[in-house]
C-alpha cells in the first residue's frame, strides 16, 4: 500500500509533466487519470488545481533560493575565481533548475493569467532571488575590471538569468548537446559574437538596419481596407486578448469594449477563433516580412544580426498585444517546442544557420563548440531577448544594451 506522502509525490510528478506539455488547460481529471486514481480521490491530497500549481511553483522557488545562496557563498571563497567562471557555474545551476521544473517555469515565465486567485497570482511571480545573486557576482567582477564600464549590471544580471531559465523551454534540453547550451548562451552575452566589434556608427549605417526600419514602418498600415468597423474590432480584440488572455476573453467582452452589439461582432467575424486567427496571421506576416527584408539585404552577417535585434525589439514594443497573446498561448497550450510557433521560428533558425556559416567563414563571428543548429538556437534566444526591456526603457536604449552584450560582449576583450 502506497503511503500518503508517496501518493502525493506521484500526483505532483504527473501534474508537472501535464502542465509542461499541455499548459493551464490541464484539468484535475487529466491529473487524476495520469496518476491512476479517481478524481474524487485526488481531493484527499489537493483541494484544487491551483493548490497543485502553488505546490509546483513553491518547489521551483525553493530550488532557486538554494542555488542563489550557493552562488552568494562563492563570493566568500578564500581564493577568488574569475567572474566568468562564477557566472558559468551559477548559470548552469539556473538552467538545471529550469529544466527540472519546466512546468513551474512555464507557469511563472509570463504574466499571471486573468481569473486566478490572488494567492496563485502571487505564487506565479518569479522571485528576484537569482537575479540578486547574479548581480552580486557581476558587481564583484566589475570591481575587478572583469565587466566593461558602462554596462548596466542589473539589466545584464536579468538577461543572463532569463537566458539560463529559457533552457527549460522548448526542445534544446532534450538534445545530446544540452550540456553545452548554458555556456554558449553566456559566451554570447559576455564575450559577444563579433570577432572585431563594429562601432555604433557602422551598425547604424548598415543596409540591414535600413531594411529593418523600412519594414517596421509598414506595420502601422491598415490590415483590412473594406470595413472600418472590422479594423476597429480587430484593434479592440488585440487589446482584450493581450489584457485578459485568449481563453478568458469572450466575444461579449470584445463587443462591450468595442461598443458594438454581440450580433454585429458575429456578423463581422464569425467566431473568437477567427478573430484570433486574423490577428495572429497579421502578426506573423509582419514579423516574417521584416525578418526576410533584413536577411536578404546587402549587408554583413553581423549587421544582419544587429538589425534582427532591432526587429524583435520593435515587435515587442509595437506589436505588444499580439506578443502577449502569443505568450499567453504558450502558457495555456505549450507546443512540443517553443521554437515551433507557426512558420516563424523554423524559418528563422534556417536563416541564422546560413548567417552563422557566412559570419564564421569570413572571420566576423566568433562562436564555436557545438553544432550549427544549437549555436543558431542560442543566437535566436539572444535576438529575441533583446526586446526584454522595452517595457522599462525606450527601444533605442534596449538596442544599445543588446549591442553591448550580443555584439560586443559585456566582458572586456583580452
Amino acid at each position: 500500500m502506497q503511503s500518503e506522502g508517496a501518493r502525493r509525490e506521484e500526483i505532483i510528478q504527473h501534474a508537472g509533466a501535464l502542465f509542461a506539455s499541455s499548459g493551464l488547460k490541464t484539468s484535475l481529471n487529466d491529473i487524476a487519470e495520469a496518476s491512476g486514481i479517481l478524481p474524487g480521490s485526488l481531493y484527499h491530497h489537493f483541494d484544487s488545481k491551483e493548490a497543485i500549481i502553488i505546490e509546483l511553483v513553491q518547489r521551483y522557488n525553493d530550488d532557486l533560493q538554494r542555488i542563489a545562496k550557493e552562488a552568494r557563498d562563492m563570493l566568500h571563497e578564500p581564493v577568488a575565481r574569475p567572474v566568468k567562471q562564477r557566472v558559468q557555474e551559477f548559470g548552469r545551476a539556473i538552467a538545471a533548475v529550469g529544466i527540472e521544473h519546466s512546468a513551474a517555469l512555464l507557469l511563472t515565465l509570463y504574466e499571471a493569467p486573468t481569473g486566478v486567485s490572488e494567492e496563485t497570482g502571487h505564487a506565479l511571480q518569479s522571485p528576484p532571488v537569482i537575479h540578486d545573486a547574479m548581480e552580486a557576482i557581476l558587481l564583484a567582477g566589475r570591481a575587478g575590471g572583469e565587466i566593461r564600464p558602462g554596462i548596466d549590471v542589473p539589466v545584464l544580471s536579468d538577461r543572463l538569468c532569463q537566458s539560463m531559465l529559457h533552457s527549460g523551454v522548448g526542445m534544446t534540453h532534450l538534445t545530446r548537446e544540452r550540456d553545452l547550451v548554458p555556456d554558449l548562451k553566456m559566451r554570447i552575452l559576455l564575450d559577444g559574437l563579433a570577432a572585431k566589434p563594429p562601432s555604433n556608427t557602422a551598425l547604424d549605417r548598415s543596409r540591414a538596419l535600413r531594411a529593418a526600419r523600412d519594414a517596421i514602418a509598414t506595420w502601422g498600415q491598415q490590415d483590412v481596407e473594406d470595413d472600418d468597423r472590422t479594423v476597429h474590432l480587430l484593434t479592440v480584440a488585440r487589446a482584450e486578448f493581450g489584457r485578459r488572455g485568449y481563453e478568458a476573453t469572450t466575444m461579449r467582452d470584445i463587443a462591450s469594449a468595442a461598443h458594438l452589439s454581440v450580433g454585429t461582432v458575429y456578423r463581422l467575424l464569425r467566431s473568437k477563433d477567427e478573430l484570433l486567427e486574423t490577428i495572429m496571421t497579421s502578426y506573423v506576416n509582419k514579423v516574417v516580412t521584416a525578418w526576410d527584408a533584413v536577411v536578404h539585404s546587402d549587408a554583413s552577417p553581423l549587421s544582419k544580426i544587429d538589425a534582427l535585434m532591432w526587429v524583435t525589439i520593435n515587435v515587442i514594443h509595437t506589436l505588444s498585444d499580439e506578443f502577449k497573446v502569443m505568450l499567453a498561448w504558450l502558457r495555456q497550450s505549450p507546443p512540443s517546442s517553443a521554437m515551433s510557433l507557426g512558420p516563424i521560428f523554423p524559418k528563422q533558425l534556417r536563416h541564422l544557420r546560413v548567417l552563422l556559416a557566412a559570419g564564421t567563414g569570413d572571420g566576423q563571428i566568433q562562436l564555436n563548440g557545438a553544432s550549427a543548429d544549437i549555436r543558431a538556437r542560442c543566437i535566436l534566444d539572444a535576438i529575441w531577448g533583446a526586446g526584454a526591456y522595452v517595457a522599462t526603457v525606450p527601444p533605442a536604449d534596449a538596442h544599445r544594451l543588446a549591442r553591448d552584450t550580443v555584439i560586443r560582449g559585456a566582458a572586456p576583450r583580452a
